[in-house]
């Protein structure tokens, strides 16, 4: 099923943008597994729009109802459903949108596929909205995360033509990375912070948007985790980020950069440090054959500029059969990576998670 994921920590999550409400069945977590509430209310609001000028007016506090599963503080064993309410949403604004198909958007294709019967105000099963779900059990599944010693950061790589420094690949301390979390706009170098700022601003008083990258780390991984061929950790990372919505690429390690090296220069001299093996490089990334080598585990992810802009675009009528101008009104984030941030991370969490209690 399309809105389910996972093997052994299954998540379905369920809802529209516009609709009473959004959320999640969970299913597979161990009976007594603590859920740390002011954590995930804490991640949660990170997430949150309408905070700041760089975020959409939509105003949602993302509040969520635990229905089942938790008792005293501790998963009970059985599934757990959260709901989490829809409050703030202006659906005249998408009136237009039942005929006329956003650039960008999946208007068009979720029409075609749901034959005309899908929710199509706010973009539906297919909005940003519905990863409110994913930095819930992304949150649920840090805490155990951090039981284990592993800790899962991300900062803003990229906004625009505004670049970050990039994470040391051999590793950031556990401290750096929760620091992280801290910031509306995370990112190493304090000084590119207003730059990037100011490149969504630029490009929302142009009535116009911008996307970016988010590079993830996670430390504390042990080696030997993964399942090939298809259940690899890359391939069930990548299975996961692409579902966020706005991912349009991912790399692990040097990435597209090791087209353009030698072997030699690739490949992760290996050593011992006492009596664990470690890399002088990390090329892969933290991971070799799909498995997991004891190196940190790093990646990047591409996000899209918004495809909902006021500035006129092309697209069609589908009712009418015919070619029109659509200026897209309503409220909008010009940038959504700042706010990507902690889904992509709650969604690395869980995957690992998941994979390691195969």
């Amino acid at each position: 099923m399309g809105a389910t994921f996972g093997r052994n920590l299954r998540m379905t999550i369920f809802g529209e943008s516009h609709g009473k409400g959004i959320g999640l069945v969970l299913d597979g977590l161990p009976p007594g597994t603590p859920i740390d509430e002011e954590f995930i209310k804490e991640e949660m609001a990170r997430r949150a729009p309408g905070q700041n000028r760089m975020s959409t007016r939509r105003q949602e506090k993302d509040a969520y109802i635990i229905e089942s599963g938790v008792f005293e503080g501790k998963a009970t064993g059985t599934p757990l459903c959260v709901l989490i309410p829809n409050s703030d949403q202006h659906s005249k604004d998408y009136s237009l949108l039942k005929d006329v198909m956003r650039p960008g958007h999946a208007d068009y294709a979720g029409k075609i596929r749901y034959k005309g019967f899908n929710d199509y105000r706010g973009g539906g099963h297919f909005s940003g909205r519905l990863t409110a779900p994913l930095v819930f059990t992304g949150a649920v599944a840090k805490s155990v995360l951090a039981q284990k010693g592993i800790t899962v950061g991300a900062h803003v790589a990229r906004i625009g033509q505004i670049t970050d420094g990039l994470f040391n690949p051999l590793g950031e301390t556990a401290e750096c990375l929760q620091e992280l979390r801290k910031h509306t706009l995370p990112v190493l170098d304090a000084g590119k912070a207003p730059l990037m700022e100011a490149e969504i601003l630029s490009a929302k008083e142009q009535q116009d948007s911008v996307g970016g990258i988010i590079e993830v780390m996670a430390t504390g991984m042990p080696p030997g985790i993964g399942d090939p061929f298809f259940d690899s950790l890359e391939s069930r990372l990548s299975h996961a980020l692409f579902s966020v919505p706005a991912v349009k690429g991912i790399e692990f390690g040097a990435g597209f950069a090791v087209a353009a090296l030698k072997g030699s220069e690739a490949n992760d001299p290996m050593m011992f440090d006492g009596d664990k093996v470690k890399t002088a490089r990390n090329n892969n990334g933290g991971i070799t054959g799909g498995i997991t080598n004891g190196m940190p585990v790093l990646f990047r992810v591409a996000i899209k500029p918004t495809p909902s802009i006021g500035r006129p675009q092309q697209t069609v009528n589908v009712t009418e059969g015919k070619n029109t101008i659509l200026e897209i009104k309503g409220r909008h984030d010009p940038c959504i990576v700042p706010r990507a941030v902690p889904v992509i991370e709650a969604v690395t969490a869980w995957v690992l998670l998941d994979m390691l209690s195969e």
